[in-house]
């Protein structure tokens, strides 16, 4: 079982090292004193330790990668796109997240490595929590691209079963901070328009994770010797209303939230006869994650609180735009 406190003696592969959650990583990894090697689907030229991987499915070599590593972090994927073209988006994200993920631990195991921390998302728990997820709860995945994530979890388990490579399982909640992609990228410019939106009534719960914090639990659970073959889900300590994180996001934008009352019945059956049920339930349900977990058996704790995450997120998001 590892238990490397500063990483001097050991060299960390992280997967889609240029991505959102793989480049702050690389940087927090660095920081702590890592050797780290990414691995990226563009040449880079910039100063360090880089191996370009054009693809990521059943045939991507990973053997020059993999040299010399001792953990593997895989952050690669291919993440849910909201307007999907393909007629079968769930072969696509299969072909990527469970094949691409398998050749790679596959690999990964045939060359000694020790340790495998597999990034996988909290909509395998499911979209909505009647309470709070927790790792014990029957996966309930909501979305193509959280069943692709559930069937790389179970191919991870059934392939490294009693082998001597260890499998970590982290499940974040949606990650966010001033340059994140996707549905966040989506709210932060929202916001920041000042476009009235109708969620002041709003009294839902929402569980999400600070980048730098999701990096703080990963660098975590690649060294702690607890942490072999266990799932965690992440997120921060402690969730927020949406309607509280419009205002906390404004704030940080030294805005006002234009927030308007609206009966959240009326707000679902306005989805529903636009085809938006989907964003209404991003927007208006609750999905909260238990992180005791994490705490109990790594002594994790975020390093960043909650409300002061959000709002220097909005107050990033205003300086770079």
């Amino acid at each position: 079982m590892l238990d490397m406190p500063s990483g001097s003696l050991s060299r960390c592969l992280v997967t889609g090292a240029n991505g959102f959650i793989g480049s702050a990583l690389v940087e927090h990894l660095q920081a702590q004193g890592w050797r780290v090697r990414g691995a990226l689907r563009q040449p880079c030229h910039a100063p360090g330790d880089w191996v370009q991987v054009a693809s990521l499915d059943a045939d991507t070599d990973w053997r020059q990668a993999l040299q010399g590593c001792d953990v593997v972090v895989h952050t690669a994927a291919r993440a849910h796109v909201l307007r999907e073209q393909l007629d079968d988006p769930l072969t696509e994200l299969r072909r990527v997240n469970v094949e691409g993920t398998l050749v790679l631990a596959e690999q990964a195991l045939a060359v000694g490595v020790r340790r495998f921390v597999f990034i996988s998302s909290i909509g395998v728990n499911g979209a909505v929590s009647a309470g709070a997820f927790r790792e014990t709860d029957l996966p309930a995945p909501h979305s193509p691209y959280a069943q692709s994530k559930l069937e790389a979890e179970q191919g991870l388990r059934s392939l490294l079963r009693g082998q001597s490579m260890e499998l970590v399982i982290v499940r974040p909640a949606l990650v966010y901070a001033a340059h994140a992609p996707g549905n966040f990228a989506r709210l932060l410019k929202l916001v920041s328009s000042g476009f009235p939106l109708p969620l002041a009534s709003l009294d839902n719960r929402r569980s999400m994770i600070a980048l730098s914090n999701l990096v703080s639990l990963l660098e975590v659970c690649l060294r702690h010797p607890s942490a072999a073959g266990e799932l965690f889900l992440a997120a921060d300590d402690g969730d927020v209303s949406t309607a509280d994180l419009v205002r906390l996001l404004a704030q940080g934008m030294g805005r006002k939230a234009h927030l308007l009352p609206m009966p959240v019945g009326l707000l679902a059956l306005g989805a529903r006869l636009i085809g938006k049920q989907i964003l209404y339930t991003q927007l208006c349900e609750s999905l909260r994650v238990d992180i005791s977990k994490a705490r109990d058996v790594l002594g994790w704790q975020a390093p960043n609180d909650m409300h002061e995450a959000l709002l220097e997120s909005g107050r990033l998001y205003a300086c770079r735009h």
